[in-house]
C-alpha cells in the first residue's frame, strides 16, 4: 500500500505525499481564491518541495469540484493601497516563480475554473490537465487592470501571441476542448477521473531518472530565452552532465540486459 502522509499546519493550502509524489490543494472551496495568506503559504511549502529528495513530481489542484482558482481574492484586493498591491504582487510572483523553477515536473489539475490567477497558476506548471466542465480564462480586462503574475507572458510563449491577445484582450472564458486544441492544456478528462489521470502521469513522470529530468527541464525552460547557439550550448552541457552520471550507466546497463533500470538520481 503506497505511503501517505497529510501535512496541515496550513490554513489555505492542503499538503499530501503518496510516495514520490507531492499533491498541493489550493484549500478555500468552492472556488479557492488567492489570497496574500494562500501566496505565502505556497511558496513556503514550494521551499519544502524543492528540498524534498524523496519528491520526484508535484500536482497542484483546488479542493472540490468547482475550481483549481476562480482568481485573485477581489475582497482583499479591493481594499489594498498602491503599497499594498505591490506586496501581494511580490509574494505571488515568489510562489509562482518557485513552481516554474522547481527542478522537478509539475502538473495543473484544473478542476473546474481557472481563472485569472488561477489559470496564471497553471500556467506555471509543466503540464495542464483540465476536467470537461473546466473554463479557463484570464479576465481581468473587465475589471479595469491586467494579469499580474505572469499571464501577459507565460501565455504567449505556450500558444503564440495572437491566442494570448485574444484571450487577454477580450477577456473571454473558454471551455475546455478550445483549450486542448490551441495547446493552453494537455489533456482533457472527465472530473471524476481528473486527478487520477494526474496521478497516472505523475507516476509515469516519477520513474524517470531525476537527474536527466532535471537537466532536461533546465535546458528546455532556459533554453527558450536564450538564440540558439547559446541554447545549443546549454543543451550541451546539460547533456555531459547526464553522461557522466551513475544513472547514465545503470540506464544503459539495464537496456542490454533487458530489464527495468533502477535510479537514483545520482
Amino acid at each position: 500500500m503506497a505511503e501517505q502522509n497529510v501535512t496541515q499546519q496550513y490554513n489555505t493550502i492542503l499538503v499530501e505525499k503518496e510516495d514520490q509524489i507531492t499533491t498541493i490543494y489550493l484549500n478555500r472551496p468552492p472556488y479557492n481564491p488567492l489570497s496574500s495568506e494562500l501566496f505565502a503559504e505556497l511558496s513556503d511549502a514550494m521551499d519544502k518541495v524543492a528540498q524534498d529528495e524523496e519528491t520526484r513530481v508535484l500536482i497542484i489542484t483546488g479542493k472540490g469540484d468547482k475550481a483549481l482558482a476562480a482568481g485573485a481574492d477581489i475582497k482583499e484586493m479591493a481594499r489594498l493601497d498602491d503599497s499594498e498591491i505591490i506586496n501581494m504582487n511580490k509574494i505571488s510572483r515568489q510562489a509562482f516563480s518557485k513552481i516554474a523553477n522547481l527542478d522537478k515536473p509539475t502538473i495543473a489539475a484544473i478542476n473546474g475554473l481557472a481563472l485569472g490567477g488561477g489559470l496564471e497558476l497553471a500556467l506555471t506548471c509543466d503540464f495542464r490537465i483540465c476536467s470537461e466542465n473546466a473554463k479557463l480564462g484570464l479576465p481581468e480586462i473587465n475589471l479595469a487592470i491586467i494579469p499580474g503574475g505572469g499571464g501577459t507572458q507565460r501565455l504567449q510563449r505556450l500558444v503564440g501571441q495572437a491566442k494570448a491577445k485574444e484571450l487577454l484582450f477580450l477577456g473571454e472564458t473558454i471551455k475546455a476542448e478550445d483549450a486542448l486544441a490551441m495547446g493552453l492544456v494537455n489533456q482533457v478528462v472527465p472530473l471524476e477521473e481528473l486527478l487520477n489521470a494526474a496521478k497516472e502521469l505523475a507516476k509515469k513522470l516519477a520513474e524517470k531518472p531525476p537527474l536527466a529530468m532535471r537537466m532536461l527541464k533546465m535546458a528546455v525552460n532556459s533554453g527558450a530565452h536564450l538564440d540558439l547557439e547559446a541554447a545549443l550550448d546549454l543543451e550541451f552541457a546539460c547533456f555531459t552532465t547526464t553522461f557522466g552520471s551513475e544513472d547514465r550507466k545503470e540506464g544503459m546497463q539495464a537496456f542490454i540486459e533487458k530489464r527495468k533500470p533502477q535510479f537514483k538520481g545520482r
